[in-house]
């Protein structure tokens, strides 16, 4: 038998939403699985599909790290964020130091000096009070270094079982006040893509404690707030800020999948030189290994600027000389051909594209 009028009708409202508004795009999965919170394409259909179609603004539909608001003539950048990372200490950080730095990284990559941060603890039943209290600790000593003070938060406790140690979520506030305005939709042929340093630090410390893996060299964190050496590119640029299209934080996802939603964004192709992409031999001997890609691991103290070429030469000379930019380089352009893609030089002369991943190489990784 054919459809009834009846099955038409449920079919449309489901598509249509209930009062006949535009179509919400249709979300496949049953079920939310770990490769939602990746980072990659996954978490893209997740973010559009569930979230930003319902809550569908301008200031969203930027899909920046921050919204940069305007309010009584101020321009403020506002962002959130939350840490479920596994194990909750690591070489070079914990979740305590993690969730004040990648809030902190958060606003400086709008360009805004951060000032206030809010934290949301969801503890589980026997946690150790001495864990809770180190973490709180490293908070501290993170917030007082990057400058933020903690003003406000709020704790829940969940039954054994329910959570996993501790999760923690951060909201962080900071004042726009230079004439910078970053987005992802920023970036033209001819700018150049610059890298504050090795790559992959973090994701590879995280994953070599979670699976008890020993490397021939120590690995560590590169967990850094980054909101000073931000503030010494932007001080390169003085009069010239405009010339600033887009700073990222390569964190879930990698290098890799910043750059392609930059591309994606501002409508341009990108090409990288993998001789220049710094990858520490540690790290790159655990991911041939264990079948990883460096431009995908998580990094927590890295940035990824995409600057005007008349100001590239000057902004890199003043990252070299900040303690977190020592190693800073060039690793490629932006060009107009292949718009919406990014493909990489190999060191072996050929060209390879460098998509976005479906779903998660490493997961709970921040």
């Amino acid at each position: 038998m054919g459809a009834t009028k009846t099955d038409e009708r449920q079919e449309t409202v489901a598509t249509l939403g209930p009062f006949g508004e535009c179509p919400l795009p249709i979300f496949e999965h049953p079920q939310i699985v770990l490769g939602h919170g990746s980072g990659g394409k996954l978490s893209a259909e997740l973010i559009e599909k569930v979230f930003v179609s319902r809550f569908r603004n301008s200031t969203l539909e930027k899909m920046d790290d921050q919204a940069v608001l305007e309010i009584g003539g101020v321009r403020l950048a506002f962002t959130t964020d939350s840490f479920v990372v596994t194990p909750i200490f690591f070489p070079g950080g914990d979740i305590g130091s993690l969730a004040v730095n990648g809030t902190v990284n958060d606003l400086a990559m709008g360009g805004a000096k951060p000032l206030y941060l809010a934290a949301a603890f969801i503890l589980e039943e026997g946690l150790p009070a001495a864990d809770l209290a180190r973490v709180v600790d490293s908070m501290a000593r993170a917030a007082q270094s990057a400058g933020v003070q903690l003003v406000t938060g709020d704790t829940k406790v969940v039954n054994r079982g329910k959570g996993d140690k501790v999760f923690i979520t951060t909201t962080g506030i900071g004042v726009v006040d230079r004439g910078t305005l970053l987005s992802a939709d920023r970036a033209r042929p001819g700018d150049k893509i610059l890298l504050s340093g090795y790559i992959g630090d973090h994701g590879i410390t995280i994953l070599s404690q979670r699976e008890n893996l020993e490397f021939e060299s120590a690995l560590e964190s590169d967990c850094a707030a980054l909101n000073g050496l931000v503030g010494t590119m932007l001080d390169a640029a003085a009069g010239t800020v405009e010339g600033f299209r887009v700073m990222r934080d390569p964190t879930r996802g990698g290098v890799a999948t910043v750059l392609n939603e930059i591309a994606s964004r501002s409508r341009v192709g990108m090409v990288l030189r993998e001789n220049e992409i710094p990858v520490r031999d540690s790290v790159r001997g655990a991911c041939e290994m264990l079948g990883l890609d460096p431009l995908y691991v998580a990094n927590e103290g890295k940035l990824v600027a995409i600057v005007a070429p008349e100001i590239a030469d000057r902004v890199l000379a003043a990252m070299q000389r900040h303690p977190l930019g020592a190693e800073s380089c060039v690793i490629g352009e932006v060009v107009e051909q292949h718009a919406g893609m990014v493909l990489m030089k190999t060191s072996v002369g050929g060209t390879r594209v460098v998509d976005v991943l479906f779903g998660e190489q490493l997961p709970r990784i921040c």
